[in-house]
C-alpha cells in the first residue's frame, strides 16, 4: 500500500512588516507576492516565505510590504523529491487567509484606509514557489 503525503501547519510569524505612507501617491493599488521555501530534510519540515508589497501608481516603492514565516511538518516525506507538488499550492492557500487579515487589521491600525484583499485564487504561485524552494 502506498503511503500518502501528509503536512500541517505547525506555525506563522509575521517577520516584517513596514508600512511607509510617503510611498502611497494614490488610491490605485497594485500588488505582489513573491513565495521562496527552504525543505529541511532532516526534520522533515518546510518553511515558506510570503512577501506581499501594496504599490500605488507612480511610485516604484512599496507602501506596504509584510513578510509572513510559516513552518510546516511532513509525514511520510523524508526526501526533497517526495514532497507532493500539491503541498506548493495548498500552503499558499493556508497562509494567505492568516496574511489577508493581517494586512487589514495592521493598515486600519495605522490610521490610513484598510488595504483589504478579496479572496483570491493564488495557484499561479505554485510554480515560482516550487522553483524557489531550497533543500538544506
Amino acid at each position: 500500500m502506498e503511503k500518502k503525503a501528509a503536512f500541517s501547519l505547525e506555525k506563522y510569524i509575521f517577520s516584517k512588516v513596514n508600512i511607509d505612507i510617503d510611498n502611497k501617491k494614490s488610491n490605485d493599488l497594485g500588488v505582489s507576492f513573491d513565495p521562496s521555501g527552504i525543505f529541511f530534510s532532516d526534520e522533515s519540515t518546510y518553511e515558506l516565505k510570503f512577501i506581499f508589497n501594496a504599490f500605488t501608481e507612480g511610485c516604484n516603492s512599496p507602501f506596504v510590504s509584510i513578510e509572513c514565516i510559516a513552518n510546516f511538518r511532513f509525514e511520510n516525506i523524508s526526501s526533497f523529491d517526495e514532497i507532493p507538488t500539491y503541498f506548493y499550492r495548498n500552503s499558499i492557500a493556508i497562509i494567505f487567509p492568516y496574511v489577508r487579515a493581517f494586512i487589514s487589521t495592521v493598515t486600519l491600525q495605522s490610521n490610513i484606509p484598510p488595504v483589504i484583499l478579496p479572496t483570491m485564487n493564488l495557484s499561479s504561485l505554485e510554480s515560482p514557489l516550487k522553483e524557489n524552494t531550497i533543500k538544506k
